[in-house]
């Protein structure tokens, strides 16, 4: 095995970057080459198809299913110009990654041949088997049906030969088995209350949109050193490794000049994606040695998730182009920063107006306010549950390290937007609004200066910040669907909106004036919800300690921290907006529960694996040839020279053999409490016996091969360490 680890590493140091050919014509003359969007629709599709199918997309008109076969035929149409020979429904089951079943376009002729054909009951429906995906109990095995359902507001596009189309996937009793279907009904839910809102200050308005832009963070290493190492292979993350020498320590690698094997790497990606409709923008190293990053232009939040999903796949595909292997884990290596994917998010009209946004007038500042108050009162009640949507067994490694967010949700807003909300708070509400005879309102809220985007300091511990004019939510994990944090956030604004507006019709039907009955309502809700409010060091032991005395949620247990989707009022406010049912989230409990377990129990079987059968063997040879030396050592010098000169090799002996046995006992005592613990019937009892009694085998077992890999011959250690996997490139 050593000797594949210098062959590995001899290989990578010899690689050169692979050139890419960079397409004659202008990012803007090809993007969204391989997409149906409406350039192409009004192209291939009857003017009247196109108008409904438009005013589906816009305003979420039902579809008429009698236009199907139209649009298919114009599909088809444009995607075999192509060379396109398959077509697939692609969704989002629950298993974090997406789903995909490719069908030819030939049907038979009904003369013993074969015609290309793809009616309109393949693009809008499909049968995929429901059983097979994780469903939380809702199919049984028996019962396989479920469906996958066209969503035309997200456009088709093609990768390879295959026409993509994206779907919903639904059971056949109607529950939501993806990430999609609930997705759209939050963001739906989230239309309808912000819109009946801004009508208080914008009656023109006829649409919300909900607008999300990821930072999509990950590491790349070498595809032959990836190979070398079983658990990258297995896990996604280093099961063992003692941190190099030289790691972030320096903070030379942010920012810095690309490696030229990633810059072609990178280049590749960003014309593909730009190809797929993507607008990626950014380009850079993140701070870990061989950790970069991406970011695109923001999107509506739907085909954002989509966009972002679609890439991941994308960068898997390319990386093995350049001799890479792209790792999504959360923390792939001890010791140096994990990787996140920021979710910017925000609310917009379909007038151009940013409700997050400060405006030129009083009353464009006070729906500012509004939307950002009530922003932090729904961030305040259900902070338990937005952490529950980021987290999983892997976002646990990354969460309250110093490079991540800590595992209690708080919101940073910056110096400059508390000071407005606590002269909001302090002042009388007679003080804050005075008629100026028939010029209009006086609000007398400090003016907030168009600039503030970028007078807004950064916190980079707060898990939830204000960033100028969107919410950062920095919690959510390298490689998690977005959707699962989008849900929950979209789900509890809408439900904290639809409380406003009652809260405030209410003093209005009293003859309270619109403008002063907002203002009382945003007082009180700037006093209720101040415990979210922390712009401090979300680290320190000062704040765990704060947070618990807020009443904010600080459980670190992941098992237990997803208790928090079964609680009564997150049942509630998922029912009331029209998201989720009781049963469908007990289903996806079931499932995060099951998942959680399996991760930890792979992670097991793979380190016990590598533990018996790759270091221990190799520290064994080594302690012999120790042991070699010191009988040859006696037999050479005399007694007490021989003894002096051997007594650090001694030493070594016997930490080998300590560490050794350790490692030994522990494996087979994981192995001994798995058993017991698999026995469990309830998922939710199994995951948490699995984080308590499990996961920290792990780490105790993964100390001591730490230890034995600064001991051990370098020539002799079989597995590729972390100077080798985080610094060539």
């Amino acid at each position: 095995m050593s000797k594949l680890r210098f062959r590995v590493v001899e290989s990578a140091f010899k690689k050169k970057a692979t050139a890419v050919e960079v397409p004659a014509e202008r990012p803007s003359e090809y993007f969204a080459k391989y997409v149906f969007n409406r350039e192409k629709m009004f192209k291939y599709l009857p003017s009247a198809v196109f108008a409904k199918l438009v005013d589906s997309m816009d305003n979420g008109a039902p579809l008429d299913r009698s236009i199907a076969d139209q649009v298919a035929t114009g599909m088809k149409k444009w995607a075999t110009e192509l060379g396109v020979t398959h077509y697939t429904h692609w969704f989002q089951p629950l298993t974090e990654g997406t789903a995909e079943k490719h069908d030819a376009f030939v049907e038979h002729d009904g003369k013993g041949g074969m015609i290309e054909e793809f009616a309109g009951k393949l693009l809008v429906q499909q049968e995929p088997d429901a059983s097979s995906f994780p469903n939380g109990g809702i199919r049984n095995t028996f019962e396989a049906r479920g469906y996958s359902a066209w969503d035309p507001s997200s456009p088709v596009f093609i990768v390879d030969d295959t026409l993509c189309i994206p779907t919903v996937f639904i059971a056949y009793t109607g529950e939501s088995l993806d990430y999609k279907a609930p997705l759209l009904k939050s963001l739906s839910a989230v239309n309808k209350a912000a819109l009946d809102v801004c009508h208080y200050f914008n009656p023109e308005v006829k649409k919300i949109i909900t607008y999300l832009g990821w930072e999509q963070e990950y590491f790349l290493v070498d595809e032959g050193l990836y190979a070398a190492r079983p658990d990258l292979l297995l896990t996604g993350r280093t099961l063992m490794g003692h941190e190099a020498s030289k790691n972030q320590q320096l903070e030379d690698h942010y920012f810095g000049a690309i490696p030229s094997r990633v810059a072609e790497f990178m280049k590749d990606i960003e014309i593909q994606s730009l190809e797929l409709g993507i607008p990626l923008k950014t380009r850079h190293n993140e701070v870990a040695p061989n950790q970069f990053e991406f970011a695109p232009i923001y999107e509506e939040c739907n085909l954002a998730v989509d966009h972002n999903m679609l890439l991941m796949s994308l960068m898997k595909r390319v990386a093995r182009v350049h001799g890479f292997r792209v790792l999504l884990h959360e923390k792939p290596f001890k010791g140096v920063n994990g990787s996140g994917k920021h979710n910017n998010w925000s609310l917009g009209t379909d007038t151009g107006l940013l409700l997050m946004s400060p405006g030129k007038t009083p009353e464009d500042n006070l729906r500012f306010i509004t939307f950002i108050v009530n922003t932090l009162m729904a961030v305040y009640k259900h902070n338990g549950l937005l952490k529950a949507s980021i987290m999983s067994a892997t976002n646990a490694h990354r969460l309250g390290a110093n490079e991540a967010p800590p595992a209690i949700i708080s919101s940073f807003l910056g110096k400059q937007l508390t000071q407005v909300l606590n002269h909001m708070e302090e002042s009388e509400s007679n003080d804050l609004v005075s008629l100026r005879g028939k010029t209009g309102l006086k609000l007398d809220i400090p003016q907030i200066p168009e600039l503030l985007i970028d007078n807004t300091d950064r916190n980079r511990t707060s898990p939830f910040a204000f960033t100028g004019n969107r919410f950062e939510f920095r919690a959510a994990g390298s490689q998690a669907n977005s959707s699962s944090a989008m849900i929950a956030l979209n789900s509890a604004m809408a439900e904290q909106l639809t409380i406003f507006k009652k809260d405030v019709d209410t003093l209005i039907a009293k003859g309270e004036p619109k403008i002063s009955a907002i203002i009382e309502i945003i007082r009180k809700y700037i006093k209720e919800c101040k415990p979210i409010r922390f712009d401090g060091n979300g680290y320190s032991e000062e704040w765990k300690a704060e947070a618990k005395k807020r009443g904010l949620d600080c459980e670190t247990s992941c098992p237990i921290v997803f208790d928090n989707y079964l609680k009564p009022e997150t049942i509630a406010m998922f029912e009331s907006t029209g998201v989720m049912n009781r049963k469908e989230l007990k289903a996806r409990n079931e499932v995060k529960w099951d998942m959680y377990t399996k991760k930890i129990q792979i992670e097991a079987r793979v380190l016990g694996d590598l533990a018996m059968n790759h270091i221990i063997p190799v520290a064994t040879e080594y302690q012999s040839k120790l042991i070699d030396n010191v009988y040859k050592m006696k037999s050479l010098f005399p007694t007490d020279k021989a003894e002096k000169l051997s007594c650090e090799n001694i030493k070594l002996i016997e930490e080998i053999a300590e560490r050794t046995i350790f490692i030994t006992e522990h494996v087979n005592k994981m192995v001994e409490m798995r058993k017991v613990v698999n026995k469990i019937e309830c998922e939710r009892e199994k995951a948490i016996a699995y984080h308590d009694k499990i996961a920290p085998m792990l780490e105790e077992i993964r100390y001591h091969i730490d230890k034995l890999e600064l001991i051990v011959d370098n020539q002799m250690w079989p597995l590729p360490k972390y100077r080798e996997l985080l610094f060539i490139r």
